[in-house]
């Protein structure tokens, strides 16, 4: 692969891709659990939204190894740059941050290549960023004032229950945004044939439209003021069996769906 070839899906083949991709775009405090091959070690690997001072991966002092997946930026492969900043926290000594890496070569290898893909990325989201030290580390004021400055700009998230990678967000209101690991066409018809319904709300709020990310669709919904997240959960679920429905609708869009996919898809923005 030529340095400046663009890969649209990074973290295609990884298991939680969807996740992946809302570590990097939408989530700002989270970890997930992976691992590397016996090839790499089956050094078990702490994956982070971000890491501070623009770190892209941490071997801590005491010899955890985190992998920040937010602001990397390389050649056009994310997924390439992940692997390269991952390898170098592995050789790093304890205790040492990893800078931005360069370009890696060519045939460098990917965080596919890297990571055992039998090894479930499971997600934990944080109110703050406290896994960015050791438990037993000496935390100085400075160190505490920089988390606690952290802290204090994160937009509070959860992770929702019942479905894969769906985030209900607090910022001037509620949000729900909900990355989808099927082919983006096949997505927005089955958005289409449901906004067409009138049947594309969620939990009393309306579906405002959808971003592409790490070459996923992540639709969006505005949720009545106050929704909490516990409020979602059952909506979301009965949502969840229409969408798959939806999916699952074979043949062409009708007059009615086709003007509703023309609103989805002038709205739709690409993040990166």
């Amino acid at each position: 692969m030529a340095q400046n070839d663009f890969v649209l899906r990074p973290f295609e083949g990884l298991p939680g891709e969807p996740d992946w991709v809302a570590f990097r775009e939408v989530v700002p405090s989270a970890t997930g659990t992976a691992r590397t091959t016996s090839e790499y070690g089956s050094r078990d690997v702490t994956v982070v939204t971000n890491l501070p001072a623009g770190w892209v991966a941490l071997h801590r002092a005491d010899g955890a190894v985190l992998l920040a997946v937010q602001g990397i930026v390389g050649s056009g492969d994310v997924s390439r740059d992940l692997a390269a900043a991952l390898l170098a926290a592995l050789d790093a000594e304890p205790g040492t941050p990893v800078e931005p890496q360069g370009v890696p070569a060519p045939d460098a290898p990917r965080l596919q290549d890297v990571l055992d893909s039998s090894v479930p990325f499971e997600v934990t989201v944080h109110e703050g960023f406290d896994y960015w030290l050791a438990r037993d580390a000496d935390v100085t004021p400075d160190v505490q004032e920089s988390l606690e400055e952290a802290s204090a700009s994160a937009i509070p998230t959860v992770k929702l229950d019942g479905v894969e990678a769906a985030y209900w967000c607090r910022m001037t209101r509620e949000f729900v945004r909900w990355a989808r690991p099927e082919p983006e066409d096949e997505v927005i018809n089955a958005l289409s044939r449901l906004h067409a319904k009138r049947e594309s709300g969620l939990a009393g709020g309306r579906f405002v439209g959808a971003f592409r990310a790490s070459g996923l669709i992540v639709p969006v919904w505005e949720l009545p003021r106050g929704t909490e997240a516990a409020d979602v959960a059952e909506p979301i679920a009965e949502f969840s069996e229409r969408l798959t429905k939806a999916l699952a609708t074979e043949g062409p869009l009708d007059a009615n769906e086709r003007r509703a996919r023309a609103g989805i898809v002038s709205r739709q923005v690409t993040l990166r």
